[in-house]
C-alpha cells in the first residue's frame, strides 16, 4: 500500500506512524470479515438442489453380437437365422437372448442391422425383419444383403465461359454479344402446352347463371343410397307393398381419390406384414456359421488373422498341437510285434509306426486378438467311429519365448456324455466389448441342448467371460 507524503507542518513522524497502525488494523479486520463471508457462501452453494451435472458426451452405446447360421450359398442362403449372443451396455455383457425382451429381445427386433464378419473383415449385412423362438431360444429372420459400395467422388462442375456469345447454356446475366436495344428478340416463344386460366361459363352475366353459383358436383363422393335424378327429396315414394321404414339402398363404393383413405375390399389383403425367411430348424450337417455385429459406430475393420514371419513356424506349431490332441483323445500308434516274420512285414510295420493316427474334422486357425499381441492358436478335432463312441478335443495355445507350445485351455468330450461335457466348436473371433480386442466365440453343442461362450485370451490365460442362456447348464472337462 502506497501513501502520498505532503509538506504540511502538523504531520509529524509520530502522527504518521500512528495513522499507519490504525489503517493496518482496519485492513486486517476487513480481510477477516471478507473471508468469513466467503466461507459462509460455500456450503450454501453445495447444498443447492437445483444444480444438474453435465452429461458426458462420450456415453457408450449398445453393441450387439450374434451368430448367423445358414445353409446354401454364401450371400444367397436358402435358409438362415440369427442367434443373439451378447449386448454390451457400456459396463458389462448382457444376454442378448433376454435383454429388453418385449416380447422379442432387442437384439432381434425388426429393422436391426448386423454386419457379418469373417476374420474381422465385413462380408455382408443382415437385416432382421421378425423373430421367433426355436427350441427355447430366440432367433431372428431376415435378409442377407451385400455391403454397400463406396460412393464415387462427385465430378467437378464445368467452368462456364461468360465471354462465349454462341454458348447455349443459360446464364443469369446478359451475354456480352447481345444487343442492349433489342429486348423483344430474346424473349422465348409462347408455350402452347402451358396451362391458362379461363372464365367459367355464365360468369359474364353478373352471376345470373346457376352453373357458376357453386362448385361442381363430385361424382366420386360416396352416398348412403342412390337417388333418382327425376324425383325430389319430398316426392320419393317407397315401392308398392313395402314398409318405408325397412327400405334400404346399397351401392358399391367407387374408387375414391384419396390414396390414404381406408377401404374394405374383397379378396386378399395387399399387406401381409414383413416377409418371413424360411426358418432353419435343427442342426443340419451342411450348416455354416459366422459372427455378426450391430453397432451405430462405424469402426474400421480389424483383421484377426495372424501373419507369420516364417511359414515353417506355423507348420511346427500345428504339428505340436496335433500331438497334444492325439494324446488327449487317447490315439497312439499300434505297437509293432517283437519278431517280424519277413523283411516286407518289418518295413510295413515301420511305416505304420511312423504314421500318426488321423484326426477327423480337424480345424486349425491362428489369430492375432490384439495389435502386437502375438499368435493365438486354436485346434478342434474328433475321432472316427459311432456317434456314441466319438471323442472331441479343443485346444487354445500360444508360443512361448523359446518357441515351444504353451497350452492355455483344453477340453475333451465324448459322444456318450455331451449333455454333461459339450463339444466345443469354434465360430470365429469378435470384438464384443468394442475395445479393439478380440474374443473367441465357441458353440457348446450337447446332445439335446446348446449354448455359446466367449473366451478372452490375456496374459497367458484363456478366461471365459460369457455363456449364453442366463446360467451355465453344462460343465467343461478342463474347468
Amino acid at each position: 500500500m502506497y501513501f502520498r507524503l505532503t509538506s504540511n507542518s502538523h504531520y509529524s513522524r509520530a502522527g504518521r506512524a500512528l495513522s499507519w497502525q490504525r489503517r493496518r488494523g482496519l485492513w486486517i479486520v476487513e480481510t477477516i470479515v471478507a473471508g468469513l463471508a466467503l466461507m459462509a457462501t460455500v456450503p450454501a452453494c453445495a447444498q443447492y438442489q437445483g444444480q444438474l451435472s453435465k452429461k458426458d458426451k462420450d456415453q457408450p452405446v449398445l453393441r450387439a453380437v450374434g451368430v448367423l447360421e445358414w445353409t446354401g450359398d454364401e450371400g444367397k442362403p436358402k435358409k438362415s437365422r440369427l442367434v443373439p449372443l451378447t449386448v454390451f451396455d457400456g459396463e458389462q455383457l448382457q444376454d442378448g437372448g433376454v435383454y429388453l425382451a418385449r416380447p422379442q429381445p432387442l437384439a432381434v427386433s425388426s429393422e436391426v442391422e448386423y454386419q457379418l464378419k469373417r476374420d474381422g473383415a465385413n462380408i455382408g449385412l443382415f437385416d432382421v425383419e421378425n423373430a421367433a423362438q426355436e427350441e427355447g431360444m430366440w432367433v431372428g429372420y431376415g435378409k442377407w444383403l451385400p455391403m454397400p459400395k463406396p460412393k464415387a467422388a462427385a465430378p467437378a462442375p464445368a467452368k462456364i465461359d461468360d465471354n462465349d456469345a454462341d454458348s447455349e447454356k443459360p446464364v443469369l446475366h446478359r451475354k456480352h454479344g447481345a444487343s442492349g436495344s433489342d429486348t423483344t428478340s430474346n424473349a422465348p416463344p409462347p408455350d402452347p402446352d402451358r396451362p391458362t386460366l379461363h372464365k367459367a361459363p355464365g360468369s359474364e352475366d353478373g352471376g345470373s347463371g346457376t352453373a357458376s353459383s357453386g362448385p361442381a358436383a363430385d361424382p366420386d363422393r360416396p352416398t348412403l343410397h342412390k337417388k333418382d335424378s327425376g324425383d325430389s327429396a319430398g316426392d320419393a315414394k317407397p315401392a308398392k307393398g313395402a314398409d318405408s321404414s325397412d327400405v334400404g339402398h346399397v351401392e358399391s363404393l367407387p374408387e375414391v381419390s384419396d390414396p390414404d383413405r381406408p377401404r374394405l375390399m374383397r379378396g386378399k389383403s395387399s399387406f401381409n406384414g414383413p416377409s418371413v425367411t424360411p426358418s432353419l430348424l435343427g442342426l443340419p450337417p451342411d450348416m455354416e456359421q459366422t459372427v455378426a455385429v450391430s453397432d451405430v459406430r462405424n469402426a474400421p475393420e480389424h483383421p484377426w488373422k495372424f501373419a507369420w514371419a516364417n511359414l515353417d513356424d506355423e507348420a511346427k506349431m500345428k504339428g505340436q498341437m496335433e500331438d497334444v490332441a492325439r494324446a488327449a483323445l487317447g490315439l497312439a500308434a499300434p505297437a509293432a510285434p517283437s519278431k517280424p516274420k519277413t523283411a516286407a512285414t518289418k518295413k510295413r510295420m515301420t511305416l505304420q509306426s511312423q504314421t500318426p493316427p488321423a484326426l477327423f474334422d480337424e480345424h486349425f486357425r491362428v489369430f492375432e486378438l490384439a495389435y502386437g499381441s502375438g499368435a493365438t492358436l486354436v485346434l478342434t478335432a474328433r475321432t472316427d467311429g459311432p456317434p456314441a463312441q466319438e471323442k472331441f478335443v479343443t485346444l487354445i495355445a500360444q508360443p512361448d519365448l523359446y518357441g515351444s507350445l504353451l497350452i492355455l485351455f483344453k477340453s475333451v468330450a465324448d459322444g456318450g456324455h455331451l449333455d454333461d461335457t459339450p463339444r466345443m466348436r469354434l465360430v470365429d473371433a469378435v470384438d464384443a466389448f468394442g475395445d479393439n480386442r478380440g474374443e473367441l466365440v465357441f458353440e457348446l453343442r450337447g446332445a439335446t441342448q446348446r449354448q455359446f461362450a466367449l473366451y478372452r485370451v490375456l496374459r497367458g490365460t484363456a478366461e471365459k467371460v460369457f455363456v449364453s442362456g442366463g446360467s451355465e447348464i453344462v460343465t467343461l472337462a478342463s474347468e
